[in-house]
């Protein structure tokens, strides 16, 4: 025969309407004594709640973000007679386990003892493994001092136990970055599949059905995209970003440009904006060189360059290609401008080879024609700094007293913070602001 019990919560202490976090049960469910139904969470600590009886969820009473309270039901459960006659069978079995004799109990610590000679002997890259990056599909160890700070419940701290899992390093998806359940799965899922090496690896975006809020469409990434995408991602997530931005005054430059527009075409060029900042890039690179250098692999070394290749984006359908002027040092302004001009018809055409792309020490990311204000290019690794340029705009400035309109131009640097820092790339900004000011070196 069954008999259908409550299970209510029990006594919490003084705490009144505390938070429902997680359930752990359906309804249909078999139970075992002790497992974990639901979990509440008060303003100090979080706890399992178990089921006092062994049988199988007939009906449950709350929900994840419910509030309850002490004597509160939370589910129904139908129970089995025989349950209730096996509950003095394991308190026996508990009394004679705490009956047996001390010396019964001894030869697990003796076992110990014995073994610990050979710890001490042991090599010193066996002793400490925490010091070693766990290799593809191996499991992080596990940090003690950590695994106390995370924010998770007792029921996915023994679930995390378990299997072994470093909880400090699980990024939690639950209400306030709660660790739940499915993180760890997921945390697991990933190290077997050599996608965390020390436990770094992203936390997964959610799959969504689009189409059951309305009509989609689905086009596949441009040839383009699908191999720039993942050398893009690789960049922001490998070097440490920061941009700094700043302005240069562009007014006597535009008039220069626009006198020369004519001697340019008559070349078969056209004078753009972006020559002048490709000479005026040459001068700032010669003056920091760190900003035409890459970091080697070992990570220790800077590779300095005495070449100066400059990539510039340009936009295509398929998307975003950088091909590169090489030698812009060795040219003229009106040089420079006949090629930005051929190697922009051919990645518009789609015709740029391997060779046009590559070799790049510095780039320059212009959406001056699209409009803009300030932006944060990802820098084009190995370089280690991109220049973004937005569009110009006449603004008042203050000069001899009074305010007069100038052309504004804004830029944006992006710098690997590993080589580059702030101080460096402040200066450099101003310097290039400067030479696009005075064009000093940038026509000959």
């Amino acid at each position: 025969m069954a008999d259908t019990k409550e299970i209510k919560v029990p006594d919490i202490g003084d705490f009144e309407n505390v938070d429902v976090i997680e359930v752990m049960v359906g309804e249909g469910d078999k139970v075992e004594k002790e497992t974990a139904l639901i979990t509440l969470e008060t303003d100090k600590a979080a706890m399992d709640v178990p089921s006092p009886y062994a049988g199988t969820i007939k009906s449950l009473k709350v929900s994840t973000d419910d509030k309850v309270s002490q004597g509160d039901v939370i589910a129904i459960v139908e129970v089995a007679e025989e349950a209730d006659e096996e509950e003095p069978q394991e308190e026996a079995r508990d009394e004679k386990k705490a009956e047996k004799p001390a010396e019964e109990k001894e030869p697990e610590p003796k076992k110990e003892e014995a073994e610990e000679p050979k710890k001490k002997e042991a090599p010193a890259e066996q002793k400490q493994p925490s010091h070693k990056a766990p290799s593809p599909g191996e499991l992080p160890p596990i940090d003690e001092k950590a695994f106390g700070q995370a924010h998770a419940s007792p029921s996915v701290r023994k679930f995390a136990r378990e299997l072994g899992v470093a909880l400090g390093r699980v990024d939690g998806s639950g209400p306030k970055n709660r660790i739940t359940h499915d993180d760890v799965k997921g945390f697991v899922k990933r190290m077997l599949q050599g996608g965390g090496g020390g436990g770094g690896a992203l936390p997964s975006i959610p799959t969504v059905d689009f189409a059951k809020f309305g009509e989609v469409e689905r086009k596949p990434l441009s040839r383009i995209k699908k191999i720039s995408g993942p050398r893009v991602h690789a960049s922001w997530v490998n070097l440490p970003h920061v941009t700094q931005h700043d302005e240069a005054d562009v007014t006597d430059l535009e008039s220069v440009r626009k006198a020369l527009k004519a001697e340019a075409e008559a070349h078969g060029a056209k004078l753009t904006p972006l020559a002048f900042l490709i000479k005026a890039c040459v001068v700032a690179l010669k003056e920091f060189p760190d900003f035409n250098s890459s970091l080697d692999a070992d990570g220790e070394t800077l590779i300095y360059k005495k070449y100066f290749h400059i990539g510039f984006a340009v936009d295509t359908e398929g998307g975003l290609v950088v091909p590169v002027i090489r030698d812009a040092d060795q040219k003229n302004l009106i040089e420079i401008a006949a090629e930005l001009g051929e190697l922009g018809e051919k990645a518009r055409s789609g015709k740029l080879n391997a060779k046009d792309m590559q070799g790049g020490c510095f780039s320059i990311s212009s959406l001056g024609s699209i409009g803009g204000t300030y932006f944060t290019p990802i820098i084009n690794a190995p370089e280690v700094a991109i220049l973004g340029v937005s569009r110009s705009s006449v603004k008042p400035v203050f000069q001899n007293g009074q305010f007069v309109p100038r052309t504004m131009l804004p830029l944006s640097l992006s710098y690997d913070h590993r080589v580059i820092d702030g101080a460096s790339a402040a200066r450099f900004t101003r310097f290039l602001a400067e030479t696009l000011e005075t064009m000093k070196g940038l026509i000959f």
